[in-house]
């Protein structure tokens, strides 16, 4: 290890994706069809009837056929790990079939062979937003209190088939995004305007209860795996000094750190036991839902973290639309092309709130810029000069090792789309977030040959240094 880095011997250095934004295939193999194969627009648009052919995320980068040839550039920078999810209707078409597709673990099987001979961990999502659309269309998706079971059988099928292999996983990506997305991230058809309180919080228990079973059959089935939970990870400030701002802020904060409550405590928190009263929703929570939540908690909390927020109680001062997570502007901080405020500094903020609020290891699985880049030649080879993902990349990761100096403990970092993939937000190829530059654009046209951009070789050096080479801003 550098005598300067913080970062422990064996953090976990790699990049993440997900199966619906990078596999394309979607009607081959057996799989069945998703929710994202009926949102070409991302979270911006309504779904369609049926899967149409301005969906970028129908083919993606074609990494169902190129999987091996992405995970050798994965190892040629030092990925130590790699996260990817697991397409819930590759192995089950619909969702309720009583037998796995059996052509789709087998993708898998040849996915985590490519892994094992570079020496990667894999680090697996059970559910990355992409609910068999089958189930969304018969049930309302995790409104229903049957999708539990057929959860169950998923995870019992993949546990078995792929637990000797993998250490860790997570049960669903981003689960606090739910009262924000409910179709991309429950499988909620009923349109966001339309849902009831009611549906939405008894869905959002119903995930909470699925996660704590996938955590009890992990142990009996894989007991030397660690099992973890995923959230948007937020930091709250007040946008003025007001008592006001401030308590707007926390109730904010409450809202998102509830779902990480419930999993590391294994109970509701009192908070939000007052919100659902004083939204006049009553959960049906049966005492088996108690005993699960309390006796199966989480082994660690990993998070996405992209921005921080500001909130007051002025409503005026709040846009509409925007991030999943809305909040006013922060005028002292810069902005990605999509709005994204950047701040590396809250990443600190975030870790330690966490570590000191829970004490459970903490693992960051996203984190990134999505920017447009532009291919460009440089002595005769095709790259991207993206100094600028670099730069947010290096502020983070630097606010990463202060964390670890205050005494964080953190298992590793993996970069989102550290190959260019769809957009889940805006279903575009033109915010672009990986390490590789994929020739797709917005329109569907290119080769979908891969290009290492400047930022490649610099992570490279990262990960061979073990962060040595991070400099404060």
């Amino acid at each position: 290890m550098t005598a300067t880095t913080p970062f422990p011997d064996g953090f976990l250095w790699g990049g993440a994706t997900a199966a619906n934004q990078l596999e394309g295939a979607y009607d081959e193999g057996g799989k069945g069809p998703s929710i994202q194969d009926v949102m070409p627009q991302g979270i911006s648009g309504p779904p369609t009837a049926e899967p149409t052919p301005e969906n970028l995320k129908l083919q993606g980068i074609d990494h169902y056929h190129r999987y091996a040839e992405d995970i050798a550039l994965f190892a040629e920078m030092g990925f130590r790990t790699y996260r990817f999810s697991i397409a819930w209707s590759r192995i089950f078409p619909n969702g309720d079939d009583a037998e796995p597709n059996e052509e789709g673990l087998a993708f898998y099987d040849r996915l985590l062979d490519e892994l094992e001979k570079h020496g990667i961990e894999p680090l697996v999502t059970i559910s990355h937003y992409e609910t068999p659309l089958a189930l969304a269309q018969k049930y309302d998706g995790w409104v229903s209190r049957d999708l539990i079971g057929f959860f169950e059988t998923y995870v019992r099928t993949i546990f078995a088939r792929y637990g000797s292999r993998v250490k860790y996983w997570l049960t669903f990506n981003e689960i606090n995004s739910v009262l924000h997305a409910p179709l991309m991230s429950g499988g909620i058809l009923t349109p966001k305007d339309q849902l009831t309180k009611q549906d939405l919080y008894q869905a959002v228990h119903h995930e909470l209860v699925a996660s704590s079973l996938a955590t009890k059959i992990a142990r009996e089935l894989v007991p030397q795996a660690m099992i973890g939970c995923m959230v948007i990870a937020v930091p709250f400030y007040p946008l003025t000094p007001d008592p006001q701002d401030a308590l707007a802020a926390q109730r904010a904060d409450h809202e998102n750190l509830a779902f990480g409550d419930v999993h590391v405590r294994g109970e509701y928190p009192g908070y939000l036991l007052r919100q659902l009263r004083e939204l006049g929703v009553e959960l049906n929570i049966t005492d088996e839902d108690r005993a699960l939540l309390k006796e199966h908690t989480v082994d660690f909390v990993s998070f996405s973290y992209y921005m921080s927020s500001t909130q007051t109680a002025d409503a005026s001062k709040i846009p509409s639309e925007g991030n999943l997570i809305l909040g006013a502007p922060n005028p002292t901080l810069e902005a990605s092309e999509w709005g994204w405020q950047i701040d590396p500094v809250g990443l600190r903020i975030v870790m330690n709130q966490f570590w000191e609020r829970w004490q459970k290891p903490l693992f960051i699985v996203e984190n990134g810029l999505g920017a447009k880049d532009r291919l460009v030649e440089v002595d005769g080879v095709k790259t991207v000069e993206d100094d600028y993902r670099i730069a947010y990349l290096n502020d983070h990761l630097y606010q990463v090792g202060e964390a670890i100096q205050d005494g964080v403990e953190v298992l590793g970092y993996t970069t989102w789309g550290c190959i260019d993939l769809v957009s889940a937000s805006t279903a575009q190829l033109s915010k672009r977030y990986g390490f590789i530059y994929v020739d797709r654009n917005d329109d569907g046209s290119g080769t979908l040959d891969r290009y290492k951009k400047k930022s490649f070789h610099w992570y490279a050096d990262v990960i061979r240094t073990n962060g040595g080479n991070l400099t404060a801003k």
